[in-house]
């Protein structure tokens, strides 16, 4: 029997006999699971597809033929069939491989995406272009499963393939009734009654399709008997593949919590310590909707990811799932607000991008009393460039009448939260990072809604702190005062609109810093900028931020490092940035006009 160490390409998975394909299987499980129990990674959708991958590898020719996968979480036991078994191991670590397709690691990573419901645009583009250039020694293979169905992105697409039958793409529907949680809505319904044997004409059917299946996803011989047939049909088809996600590791199995959809790494599994941040607002929304009958929670097919368990659980008339579609989430949460709920759209950073359109035109046009929630904003590292939240808060600021809030820590999170639901005639919005909320930060006084978090004795520089970079930028100020510079440390807590008593306050010092982990481009810092520079003459601002360009996977200390967001790094660009004679200016300078104690 061949062992997965010795298939070094699609190629040599071609030579194999049936027996010793199979024999592959459980190999490359065991290599999924001793893997990813230690560097953390999308587990069971890997588990759910190794028959599939193994028979696209042994039909189509990659990378002559172009499979495309949709997510791209599910492309690690691809990875391994193309080269990769060797560095397996390296998953997700800073150099090593990434957990979605990468084009800087083979050539027969076609596409990045990691962003559901978009293969079929990209399979429906491709086709075209082969017609257009008269390519027809190549078939487009596009890989999705059945939650990313429920995006509506996905329908525009068939929509175009459908309609074009000389131009073949094959659909392959990996279906395993689950998204991050169980597949919503009815097209799921629809796909369950075509395993019945009173099947109903497939959907697919009637937009013209061809449609084969439903097919065992585990049978490999069955795989590619079903692929080759369609493979020789020339014109668009879905093939229907039943699989079973977490299939092969019994606790994946059993488990109906989607624990083993994506495992943490295993120096992450820390015991005690502070709550993440998506279990402090999942309770505390919960807690607010005990004595608010108005509020209501949507997400997109991420229930339990962004902490809306405990809110289902007490309140499930008031928990809405729209599938894997953020843009329907987003208006359809306006059309609540107008009929006098106060929607609560729990999503991820990066995930906000797909709705903006909702966002500017249904919801702030209509200025509709909506919160939204956006969890792993900023740097969230090891899920790589398409998962940092680093462009939330630059769109956030495009966006006419929203308050925008960046909570610091749990206690601050609790409270804007509050804040946000108290909100009756606009949009609201508050961020904060993946991982552990940390020890509260207090603060020494609070003045027109910022907190003071340290005093300089003089004013050199006034740092505004944005969000979780509070403990980053008081580290910044003990080290500058160390060097004799007068450093305050301000966090406005709500960033948006900007407040004239911060515009103020620094106006009175020497310098202005801004620190956030958002991309620089039309952030906090942006904004803060353009504040002191509408309230006339301003002193120099510095605005650190993350870098405008895709960063690589890595750890969150990794990532930050890297963006020269840690406290050494600017310690020393904020010493650079001072004003020349510090040391003699100092001493006559006169204390700020606005005074930083009390309420």
């Amino acid at each position: 029997m061949p062992r997965l160490g010795e298939i070094h390409g699609p190629e040599d998975l071609r030579a194999l006999t049936p027996p010793q394909v199979r024999a592959l299987a459980p190999q490359i499980r065991r290599l999924l699971v001793d893997t990813c129990t230690v560097t953390g990674g999308h587990l069971g959708p890997n588990l759910g597809v190794v028959e599939l991958t193994l028979a696209l590898h042994r039909v189509f020719h990659s990378p002559r033929d172009r499979i495309l996968w949709d997510t791209g979480h599910q492309s690690y036991v691809h990875k391994m069939l193309t080269g990769r078994t060797e560095d397996f191991p390296t998953l997700r670590r800073a150099g090593g491989l990434s957990g979605y397709p990468s084009r800087a690691e083979s050539e027969h990573d076609v596409i990045e995406n990691s962003h559901a419901s978009t293969v079929l645009s990209w399979a429906d583009g491709l086709a075209r272009a082969h017609a257009l250039r008269g390519v027809t020694d190549r078939a487009v293979v596009a890989v999705l499963g059945d939650g990313a169905l429920t995006g509506g992105m996905a329908w525009e697409a068939l929509n175009n393939i459908a309609a074009a039958p000389e131009r073949p793409v094959i659909v392959v529907l990996n279906d395993n009734g689950r998204s991050y949680a169980p597949t919503a809505g009815a097209l799921a319904t629809h796909l369950a009654a075509l395993r019945g044997p009173d099947a109903p004409r497939p959907l697919f059917e009637s937009l013209g399709m061809a449609y084969l299946g439903p097919v065992d996803g585990h049978d490999i011989e069955a795989l590619e008997t079903a692929l080759r047939r369609a493979a020789g049909l020339g014109r668009p088809v879905v093939v229907h593949c039943l699989t079973e996600k977490g299939r092969g590791h019994l606790p994946a199995e059993q488990d109906e919590t989607d624990r083993f959809h994506a495992v943490r790494a295993a120096s992450a599994k820390k015991p005690g310590g502070a709550p993440s941040w998506t279990s402090v607002f999942g309770r505390e929304l919960a807690d607010l909707a005990d004595d608010r009958p108005d509020v209501v929670a949507l997400t997109a097919a991420m229930l339990d990811p962004t902490g809306l368990s405990e809110f289902a659980r007490r309140h499930p008339e008031r928990t809405i799932d729209v599938g894997i579609a953020e843009q329907h989430a987003v208006t359809a949460a306006a059309g609540l607000a107008l009929g006098g709920m106060h929607p609560v759209v729990a999503l991820y950073a990066t995930f906000l991008n797909r709705a903006f359109d909702q966002l500017l035109m249904d919801v702030a046009l209509h200025r509709a009393p909506v919160t939204f929630v956006l969890d792993r904003a900023g740097v969230t590292g090891d899920d790589g460039p398409s998962h940092n939240g680093m462009w939330d808060l630059s769109l956030l600021n495009l966006v006419p009448g929203l308050r925008l809030a960046v909570p610091r820590d749990a206690a601050t999170l609790r409270r804007a939260l509050r804040e946000a639901l108290s909100c009756h005639d606009a949009p609201t919005a508050l961020r904060f990072p993946k991982g552990a909320s940390g020890e509260d930060i207090p603060a020494v006084s609070t003045f027109a809604g910022t907190d003071v978090l340290r005093r300089g004795e003089r004013p050199d520089v006034l740092l505004v702190s944005v969000g979780a970079m509070a403990a980053t930028c008081l580290d910044v100020a003990g080290r500058l005062a160390a060097q004799g510079v007068g450093v305050t440390v301000v966090d406005p807590r709500w960033v948006k609109p900007v407040a004239p008593e911060l515009v103020a306050l620094a106006l009175d010092h020497r310098l202005v810093a801004t620190v956030e982990d958002n991309g620089r481009a039309g952030g906090v810092g942006t904004q803060v900028a353009q504040a002191l520079s509408d309230a006339g003459a301003a002193p120099p601002v510095r605005t650190f931020g993350i870098p405008q360009h895709f960063l690589s996977h890595g750890s969150r200390a990794q990532v930050l490092e890297s963006c020269g967001l840690t406290a050494r790094h600017l310690t020393r660009a904020l010493l650079e940035s001072l004003p020349a004679g510090r040391d003699a200016a100092r001493e006559e300078a006169a204390a700020p006009s606005l005074a930083l104690g009390g309420r």
